[in-house]
């Protein structure tokens, strides 16, 4: 590693353009990018559960022009008069190739289109076309901080991952970048049976799809994974009511809620959790298993991706 990429931001700016565009189910989108500039985003290999900004054109269509090779990127994205900068949207990386070619980018865009409830990600992915572009944010390729990766599993002798479509990205990639002795269980709670995306997962690893149908989020994960830990009285459980904006983001090394951080010890049992969705069904699932099952939260990432009702920015 150069003494130049350890010095810089471990973040880059980068310009993409849409290579290819695929309705992969009734739910999602895939989409592809492409551009010289992603030579220098991403782990490849590593990419696990790792976060990446997208920033899309203004109601113009035109990207603001931002000097992106620049050290204070950030700042120069600041400075552009709000109605120009466009929406800037996080999310999981589904897949990251690097050819001869370059380097490709797969999205898997949630498709939120009823109305009341489509944000400009979900337009612009419902619409989106080869050769659009956009800019993406993420961990600058080489340098030592992976940035946006909250996967630490450890030693864990198993792993019990649970989440929403908008997680399902994320799930994905963990098990498709994770070593073949990983052992556990995937709970993927989805609109719909055809939403069942292919996973590579681990020959030892389940991965357990749940369709929701016309029930609220969380309606099939909540009673399912706490039944899973042994609690069977789950099945009436209604899901937590958050106030404010925020989401919930709760990790072994951080506590969006101010919890104080234990040094890290042994683990006090084999299994690690990695929890994510709607911030409403990711607290209600945190509170039961460290208030009511007793797992140490040095052992659990829980992380609210959305809010129910709440137009989520950045």
């Amino acid at each position: 590693m150069s003494t130049e990429t350890q010095t810089r931001s471990p973040y880059v700016l980068t310009l993409a353009e849409v290579r290819g565009v695929e309705r992969v189910s009734p739910a999602y989108v895939r989409v592809t990018f492409g551009g010289v500039e992603l030579d220098e985003l991403g782990t490849p290999g590593e990419v696990f559960d790792s976060r990446i900004k997208i920033v899309f054109p203004p109601e113009s269509g035109v990207l603001a022009p931002i000097d992106r090779a620049s050290d204070d990127w950030w700042g120069a994205y600041l400075a552009v008069p709000e109605d120009e900068r466009g929406s800037m949207r996080t999310y999981s990386i589904r897949e990251l190739r690097v050819t001869d070619e370059g380097t490709e980018v797969d999205v898997d865009f949630v498709l939120h289109l009823a109305p009341g409830l489509s944000g400009p990600a979900s337009r612009w992915a419902d619409a989106a076309t080869v050769g659009d572009s956009v800019m993406i944010v993420g961990p600058r390729r080489g340098c030592s901080d992976h940035g946006g990766i909250e996967w630490e599993p450890r030693e864990a002798g198993t792993v019990l991952l649970a989440g929403d479509e908008t997680a399902a990205p994320a799930i994905a990639r963990i098990l498709e970048d994770s070593p073949s002795e990983l052992r556990g269980i995937a709970f993927i709670e989805v609109p719909s049976a055809a939403d069942e995306l292919p996973i590579a997962a681990p020959a030892g690893f389940e991965v357990r799809w749940l369709a929701r149908g016309e029930e609220p989020h969380g309606s099939r994960l909540i009673p399912t994974v706490l039944d899973h830990l042994g609690d069977t009285d789950a099945g009436d459980i209604a899901v937590t009511d958050i106030e404010g904006e925020d989401t919930v983001w709760e990790t072994p090394d951080y506590s969006g809620l101010g919890e104080e951080i234990a040094p890290a010890e042994a683990p006090a049992s084999d299994c690690y959790y990695w929890i994510a969705g709607e911030s409403g069904v990711v607290t209600t699932l945190r509170r039961h298993l460290v208030k009511d099952l007793g797992v140490d939260r040095a052992q659990v990432a829980f992380m609210g991706y959305w809010r129910r009702g709440v137009a989520m920015r950045g």
